[in-house]
């Protein structure tokens, strides 16, 4: 099954795609909830690349590797990775309102389609807070 986030953000797809991209900026806005954070990211955008985030809890008393490898790039329109053997499809679309970002993933048996949806949203929606700010 494969779920769809988006949302669209008010900035030029140069700036979009920089920051989305930029581990230093990836710092500051990949998390779900004010409660966790990224304190370490790596990417290599290119195809063959590979890319990598751990999130935690602030508290400490919980955390993660988000990693992948990248298998498509094409500048300002999209990325396709592959993340365990799960694939995700970014598309960034330069629209009258701004740039139009949506990311489409296999789902994982672990939690139900409902909080994977809620959670990559939550993440998509503090990334564009970040980049209107």
């Amino acid at each position: 099954m494969q779920i769809t986030v988006e949302t669209t953000i008010a900035a030029p797809i140069s700036t979009v795609w920089s920051l989305y991209n930029t581990p230093e900026h990836i710092k500051n806005w990949n998390a779900a909830s004010d409660d966790w954070h990224t304190t370490a990211s790596a990417v290599d955008l290119r195809e063959g690349g590979a890319f990598s985030s751990r999130m935690e809890a602030k508290d400490g008393s919980m955390g993660f590797d988000f990693a992948g490898d990248f298998t498509k790039i094409i500048e300002h329109a999209l990325i396709e990775y592959t993340f365990g053997d799960r694939k995700a499809t970014i598309q960034f679309v330069d629209t009258a309102e701004g740039v139009k970002l949506s990311i489409t993933f296999e789902a994982e048996t672990t939690y139900s389609t409902e909080q994977q949806q809620q959670g990559w949203q939550a993440i998509l929606n503090n990334f564009k807070r970040y980049v209107e700010k």
